[in-house]
C-alpha cells in the first residue's frame, strides 16, 4: 500500500490520478471532506502527530508531499511530525517533495527542505529525495495585447509542470532502484522570448511591478539561479519532460 499526504492538494491529486491503476494507494488529508474521490482516504494532519501515525500505519511507501505552510518554523516542524509519524507507523519508504538546492544547505526557500532531508536521513528509513523546480503551471507566458511580456532579461527557466513530477513520483513509488537516491528535476530550459519566438508575436521587457515575491523570482531568473538543468526527470520518466513552449501552443491551438 502506498499513502500520499496533503492528498487534497493539485500534486497528491495528480499523483493518485496515476497510481489509481497500478496499485494500492490511500489519500492522507487534514479535511476528509476534500479528499479525492475513487480511493481510500484517511485523516492526517500535519498539526497532529497522532493522526499522521493512524494515516500512514501500514504503508509500504509514504509520499510525503510538502506542506503549504509559508511559515518555515512551523512548516519544518509539521515536516519533522510527518517523518516521526512515518517512523513509528512503520513505513517502508518515505518519498520526499523536496526543493533543488535543499541537499546544498538551509538558505532562503531550501530551509524547511533542508531540514526535512536531514531529519529523514537521520530516521534511519529507506528515502527517495525528489528535488522539484518551479512549477511551470505558475509561469507559462499569455499573449497581452499582441505581445508577451516578462521581467525576467530573457534568461533561462528549468521550471517543470506538476503533471510531469506527478508521473515521475508514481514512477519512483512503483518502481525499483530509487531508494537511497536523490534527483534534481528540471524541465527543459526555456524563456519567454524563445516563447514569443514560438508564437510569432513580439516580446518585450519590462521592469518589476514592485516587491513581491514575482519580484524576488524575477531576480533569481536575471541572475541565471534558475538555469541549472539535469537529466534526471526525464530518465525518471523515461521520455522527454512536456515543454512550456509546447504547453502554450496547444492552448492556443484550442482556443
Amino acid at each position: 500500500m502506498i499513502v500520499i499526504s496533503a492528498a487534497s492538494g493539485a500534486l497528491g491529486r495528480l499523483v493518485i490520478d496515476r497510481l489509481r491503476t497500478r496499485t494500492e494507494v490511500v489519500a492522507a488529508v487534514r479535511d476528509l471532506g476534500r479528499a479525492p474521490e475513487g480511493v481510500p482516504a484517511r485523516r492526517g494532519d500535519y498539526d497532529d502527530p497522532a493522526s499522521l501515525r493512524e494515516a500512514f500505519d501500514g504503508a509500504a511507501r509514504l509520499l510525503l508531499i510538502s506542506s503549504p505552510e509559508l511559515d518555515t518554523p512551523r512548516r519544518i516542524e509539521q515536516h519533522l511530525n510527518a517523518v516521526t509519524a512515518a517512523k513509528e507507523a512503520g513505513v517502508g519508504a518515505v518519498v520526499f517533495t523536496s526543493f533543488l538546492g535543499a541537499g546544498a544547505g538551509a538558505t532562503g526557500m531550501t530551509e524547511a527542505y533542508h531540514a526535512t532531508e536531514q531529519a529523514i536521513l537521520r530516521s534511519g528509513l529507506p528515502y527517495t529525495f525528489l528535488r522539484h523546480p518551479f512549477y511551470s503551471d505558475a509561469f507559462v507566458p499569455r499573449v497581452v495585447e499582441g505581445e508577451i511580456t516578462s521581467s525576467t532579461g530573457g534568461r533561462g527557466l528549468n521550471t517543470a509542470f506538476r503533471s510531469d513530477l506527478a508521473e515521475a513520483a508514481a514512477n519512483v513509488l512503483t518502481g525499483e532502484g530509487h531508494l537511497g537516491r536523490a534527483y534534481d528535476f528540471t524541465g527543459p530550459l526555456w524563456s519567454y522570448p524563445e516563447v514569443a519566438e514560438a508564437l510569432g508575436v513580439p516580446y518585450r521587457e519590462v521592469a518589476d511591478a514592485g516587491p513581491g515575491p514575482m519580484s524576488w523570482i524575477n531576480a533569481q531568473i536575471r541572475a541565471g539561479k534558475l538555469e541549472q538543468r539535469t537529466d534526471d526527470l526525464e530518465r525518471v520518466l523515461g521520455r522527454p519532460a512536456e515543454t512550456v513552449a509546447s504547453r502554450v501552443l496547444e492552448v492556443v491551438a484550442d482556443k
